[in-house]
């Protein structure tokens, strides 16, 4: 009992100093960071703080190694070192909106992007281009990318900023949009957006004003699950009139 206690308590001592040591060099980088412009040099010239890590969180249409890559971080580069050069570099990408970096001890900077969301294919002579809300051509690859997105025949802004917003507001909604075009109407046009249900083994048309917003696109979700209540499918749903929606059957 005597020798197999001893090595246990020499165990949990060994444990007690290990974790003394690291609370230890927890206070003083603290301390050293909390001081004036000094500490952060002086912490910038350890090996420990090299940055051996990079991590990419919020990328999911944009490559990560694009990313690390516009970083252009070598060997030398401390963890301490002014991120504001590297956050530039990656925000000059097209897909990316926005960036934050922030560090995590010690060698590790954490890159969280926000990116430029696509929300359309536009027909162009090189075949269909990934646009996003703003008309921005986006390097997303169809081949590589889990991209489904509705087809437009040009670059029209109007329906982009329509299906960012939707997009953003209504994602069930967006995803059951196949295609969207413009329709004449006398001197004005209107929007047609070619739906699938939620199965995705029908289609309806939808018909809106040039003017059309999100909320006002998600009218027709109340109007189909009443419908399909009935057991009944609409082959158009009409918005052009102020607060209706008629639905058009077979």
């Amino acid at each position: 009992m005597t020798d197999e206690a001893a090595p246990s308590r020499r165990d949990r001592v060994e444990r007690v100093e290990r974790i003394a040591r690291r609370v230890g060099i927890g206070f003083a980088v603290l301390a050293i960071v909390a001081s004036p412009w000094w500490g952060r040099t002086l912490l910038r010239h350890l090996d420990f703080f090299r940055v051996r890590r990079v991590e990419i969180d919020g990328a999911r249409y944009v490559s990560p190694d694009e990313i690390v890559s516009r970083l252009r971080i070598d060997t030398t580069q401390s963890l301490f070192d002014d991120v504001g050069p590297l956050e530039k570099r990656v925000r000059q990408h097209p897909s990316v909106r926005d960036v934050r970096i922030e560090r995590k001890l010690p060698g590790t900077l954490l890159v969280k992007i926000t990116e430029n969301l696509p929300v359309a294919f536009v027909q162009a002579a090189s075949g269909l281009v990934v646009v996003d809300a703003a008309g921005r051509s986006l390097p997303v690859n169809p081949a590589t990318a889990d991209v489904d997105l509705p087809v437009l025949a040009t670059r029209d802004t109007l329906t982009l900023r329509v299906l960012g917003q939707v997009r953003e507001q209504s994602p069930a909604l967006f995803a059951r949009i196949g295609e969207v075009r413009r329709v004449p109407q006398g001197s004005s046009f209107y929007l047609l957006f070619r739906l699938t249900d939620s199965s995705n083994s029908l289609a309806h048309d939808v018909l809106a004003a040039a003017d059309v917003t999100a909320d006002r696109l998600s009218d027709i979700v109340p109007v189909e699950q009443d419908l399909t209540r009935r057991d009944k499918h609409a082959t158009e749903l009409d918005l052009r009139f102020r607060d209706q929606v008629i639905a058009r059957l077979p």
